[in-house]
């Protein structure tokens, strides 16, 4: 299948938001997934639980890797159980240099109870900058509309998963990659 300029057209898929805030951190995700210029699934689950619902998970881009990616992290957090950034570190130096998952494209935000990291791969492993108000992060097709949002409802909301809604309210009526099907995962300080 071939756009009207003759190429193949590429998937498109999603808005990632995570937002940590008074103990809570949230990360939610849109169900688009769009082929070109025509929606192939309006709800699609893109954030998981992870280690025994210990830690939330959202991924952008190839659904094959995402789902490639999050069955090597469930395997580097069982090798280093209640350390979500060692586990990263140890999957994004993988990621970086084993042959095959060098060619996997996606994003992942990943969280626990303390800690959110953005892994990309190019093998970064990156803490979303935070404010004595909390922090946000996104990422995807709607990404930098949902944080754009999400920055400015941090001062003025008090949860986490309603900024997340709002935001990612935001970014379906502004990107045509992204929909207002959202999956919704949450993680509370004990």
């Amino acid at each position: 299948m071939q756009d009207n300029d003759g190429r193949i057209p590429s998937f498109h898929a999603t808005t990632i938001i995570l937002v940590k805030k008074g103990g809570k951190t949230v990360i939610g995700g849109d169900g688009q997934v769009s082929f070109g210029q025509t929606v192939m699934k309006a709800n699609a689950r893109k954030v998981r639980r992870l280690a025994k619902n210990s830690v939330i998970a959202g991924f952008a881009g190839a659904t094959a890797d995402a789902f490639t990616l999050f069955e090597r992290l469930e395997a580097k957090l069982e090798q280093f159980p209640g350390q979500l950034l060692r586990a990263s570190v140890e999957l994004a130096k993988d990621w970086r240099t084993d042959r095959y998952l060098r060619r996997l494209e996606a994003m992942m935000l990943v969280a626990d109870r303390e800690t959110a990291l953005v892994l990309t791969g190019t093998g970064d492993v990156l803490e979303p900058e935070s404010s004595p108000m909390g922090c946000v992060a996104a990422i995807g097709s709607g990404g930098n509309y949902a944080l754009a949002a999400g920055l400015a409802l941090i001062d003025i909301e008090s949860d986490a998963e309603a900024i997340a809604r709002k935001a990612m309210g935001i970014a379906a009526n502004i990107c045509v990659y992204t929909n207002n099907n959202l999956v919704i995962e949450t993680i509370e300080r004990d």
